[in-house]
């Protein structure tokens, strides 16, 4: 094919990308504005035939099956440390559940023989011909790509670049989330999964990390409406997730203890991405940056169903870019906004108000109401898939580069 490639982030939908752009035949270049992959991060599932039939034809499916976490049971307490409610591991880990990190580290070793990686830098500026997308990097190289992919998140740089400004695509959905990392220590119902404290509006959790024992993981949520903060600003997010907190019993004293230590805290709004085309020219966008929900929206397993199809619509139009991004948008924007829908309803079913915390776990108690919640989650994941062959053979010389 030889059409060379851009592809902004190095998560989930990057990796994934390449991997099938590079079976195609395409040349593929990932940057990531971090140093390195990314670790740690809180757990991601996989469900249905769907996800797994990618899985499988990418050839990661025993792999992650090899360092799935096994699903992680959660318990609902009080205050004081009574259990309120239980939820089994199938509830939140689907059919398989493996941690964000561990899942990036598969799909980059996976992806490494077909892609060139520069880590360590960012595009910074774009610009768009007959002759394509000539890209300025923030590192000061420059270059010419046939087309440029955003696969960088609910805060794309690549949407803001070549869509227009964040504000226009990302809706608020009342609630932010933190998830950090901690040493383990001998606490309520370790060994159970993660155990949390619910009051209204609020939700703290921590559970072990099933494959290091020594570590803990720590997730806390809250109602707010929409916050102005740094959001490279550690320090200040720390002070608004304690300022959330203050006053709540169970262990919350002591993950706030642990929340100054951590040097790893992820913390951002639960929103929702609506891009309404998601292609503009030579440049289109994959994952959260297209169709994004922070948590809950099934986001990492339709972010590999995207890629599958994106670089098989891109093999079948023989690399015509406006011919294959419609065909891509065509089969996925509505297979993608209903699992989208999830991240809707996420605040609401982890940090229910007064009236609905005893009504949700008075509902969830009952064993139908799950089955029919899993169900329903495993309907919403199904999509027809195209088989598109896998083309070429493995390129050699590619490498990953540190700006």
């Amino acid at each position: 094919m030889g059409k060379k490639v851009l592809i902004s982030g190095a998560s989930v939908a990057g990796p994934a990308l390449a991997y099938w752009l590079g079976r195609h035949g395409f040349d593929v270049t990932v940057v990531e504005v971090a140093p390195d992959l990314r670790e740690g991060g809180q757990a991601v599932d996989f469900r249905g035939d769907t996800h797994l039939t990618v899985l499988e034809r990418m050839g990661v499916l025993d792999d992650l099956r090899r360092i799935q976490t096994g699903g992680t049971p959660m318990v609902c307490v009080d205050e004081k440390g009574r259990t309120r409610l239980r939820l089994p591991a199938d509830f939140a880990g689907g059919d398989i559940e493996v941690l964000r990190g561990d899942l990036a580290r598969v799909l980059f070793e996976h992806s490494l023989p077909y892609a060139e990686y520069l880590f360590g830098d960012s595009i910074a500026g774009l610009r768009q011909d007959t002759g394509g997308v000539h890209v300025r990097f923030r590192s000061g190289r420059a270059g010419t790509f046939d087309l440029v992919v955003g696969a960088d998140g609910i805060h794309s740089h690549v949407r803001r670049l070549a869509f227009g400004p964040e504000e226009e695509y990302l809706s608020h959905l009342g609630y932010y989330a933190a998830t950090w990392s901690l040493p383990n220590y001998p606490g309520i119902g370790f060994g159970e999964g993660s155990v949390g404290v619910n009051v209204p509006g609020r939700y703290a959790s921590v559970g072990t990390d099933n494959r290091d024992r020594g570590t803990a993981h720590a997730f806390f949520l809250f109602a707010a409406g929409r916050l102005a903060y740094d959001r490279h600003d550690p320090e200040q997010q720390k002070a608004l997730i304690t300022e959330a907190f203050a006053g709540i019993g169970w262990d919350v004293p002591h993950l706030l203890e642990t929340l100054k230590e951590t040097d790893e805290l992820y913390f951002d709004s639960i929103s929702r991405a609506d891009v309404p085309s998601w292609s503009n020219g030579r440049v289109t966008l994959i994952g959260d940056a297209a169709c994004g929900a922070t948590i809950g929206g099934m986001g990492t397993g339709t972010a590999v169903v995207a890629a599958y199809v994106l670089a098989g619509e891109l093999a079948a139009a023989g690399g015509d870019h406006v011919t294959a991004f419609a065909r891509y948008e065509a089969l996925l924007r509505d297979y993608a906004q209903g699992c989208q829908r999830g991240g809707d309803r996420t605040g609401k079913f982890l940090a229910p108000g007064r009236l609905g915390l005893p009504v949700r776990n008075w509902l969830l108690r009952r064993r139908r109401v799950l089955d029919w919640m899993l169900a329903e989650g495993k309907k919403a994941t199904h999509l027809e898939l195209p088989d598109y062959g896998q083309r070429g053979t493995v390129p050699t010389g590619q490498c990953a580069r540190t700006a």
